[in-house]
């Protein structure tokens, strides 16, 4: 009995902990967010008839509901989720079309939400359930996943919710995002590169001709609104009051923050010249408020998080929670990178948000649920 106990002991003793850096610097980006969405939309929130204070006490409560799930999902067992997976899978497709019927609203003129009492953005539901279901799809068909054929129909199922992302709710850039997740976590499942690196090739390849395309006038860009968004990015100087005007009042604002910025709540730009700057641009309000200094603050942040992830991915007791994590540090590098690159205009705009910094509920809350995630799977490491 006492020689059973020893033995318990020890085993507890080699189980790994949570991450406790994971923790500290997530919480870091969420307090510093709840701060530059008070600084952002101040402004703009008493000329639109409400409290100046509005916009920071709605993205706090969206915080401590998305807190709260986070630390009841990093105290679940992570191989729990094995078994929800399908339901994972139909669900966000069925909340996606749900957007179609009177529950969806229309806010700034898209209409990509769900009213359930709270707003509710399904794609944000939509990233968390393919992490999940692929993640437990890839683990029961590895060796499908590792030939042509697999791969084809394994993007086939990867398709559809995407599409449904980008066809209903017209949200082009969360569409390439889902997709994007499961296909690099096929990648990394799967000891052959080649059929993937073809893939990624072609799609590349298929990007660069529509951009040449564009800026060659081969196809006159009034005929699609996507293509005039690669128009404007391009030359948004020649869209100034349009199509350009926003990227181009996120550049000044970041040239004029200069290395120290001008200062917490400074900001100039976010008067009216940035639209709702506490959105998908708040990263130029950072750089114009806080400077050069500030702004690589704020990426060196997302590089130690993401690093993070990627320790924990490597180092998970099995493929699934490997898998799980991948999905989460791949969604996390791409809306950090698609972000910043949008702002700076290395990117055509296309209205993703900065991860716990920009403001909006659904993508915080379902952040916080997948740092949850990633957490329950740090727990499972086991030490020594």
């Amino acid at each position: 009995m006492a020689t059973s106990r020893r033995h318990r002991v020890k085993k507890e003793k080699k189980r790994g902990s949570m991450d406790r850096s994971l923790v500290f610097i997530v919480l870091f980006l969420v307090v510093f967010g709840l701060i530059m969405i008070y600084s952002a939309s101040a402004y703009y929130a008493v000329r639109s008839g409400k409290k100046a204070n509005y916009y920071l006490w709605s993205q706090l409560r969206a915080t401590i509901i998305g807190l709260a799930a986070m630390i009841f999902v990093s105290r679940v067992d992570y191989h729990v989720l094995r078994k929800f997976a399908w339901p994972a899978y139909f669900v966000s497709l069925i909340l996606i079309a749900l957007v179609l019927t009177p529950l969806g609203m229309t806010v700034n003129g898209a209409r990509r939400w769900l009213n359930l009492g709270l707003s509710l953005q399904p794609a944000e539901v939509a990233k968390v359930g393919m992490i999940i279901f692929f993640s437990a799809y890839v683990c029961g068909n590895l060796k499908r996943v590792q030939h042509l054929k697999g791969i084809i129909k394994t993007m086939v199922i990867a398709s559809v919710p995407a599409l449904m992302v980008y066809g209903i709710t017209e949200n082009l850039s969360s569409a390439i995002i889902i997709f994007a997740i499961i296909y690099i976590m096929l990648f990394v499942a799967s000891p052959k590169s080649a059929p993937y690196v073809i893939i990624a090739g072609i799609l590349i390849g298929i990007a660069a001709l529509v951009v040449y395309v564009v800026a060659h006038n081969i196809i006159p860009y009034e005929l699609s609104y996507r293509l005039g968004r690669i128009e404007a990015w391009l030359h948004p100087e020649q869209y100034a009051s349009s199509r350009g005007f926003q990227t181009l009042q996120a550049l000044y604002s970041i040239g004029s923050g200069g290395v120290l910025g001008k200062g917490l709540g400074q900001s100039t730009q976010k008067l009216g010249f940035v639209p709702e700057a506490q959105n998908d641009m708040i990263f130029s309000i950072i750089c114009e408020e806080l400077g050069m200094f500030g702004a690589l603050a704020v990426i060196l942040l997302f590089v130690m998080l993401i690093y993070h992830l990627l320790m924990i991915a490597t180092n998970a007791p099995d493929l699934f929670g490997s898998l799980l994590v991948t999905g989460i540090m791949t969604h996390f590098s791409l809306q950090v990178l698609l972000n910043i690159a949008v702002v700076t205009n290395v990117l055509p705009n296309t209205g993703i948000t900065l991860p716990f910094i920009s403001y909006g509920g659904s993508s915080s809350v379902f952040l916080l649920i997948e740092i949850g995630i990633a957490l329950s799977v740090s727990r499972s490491i086991r030490m020594g």
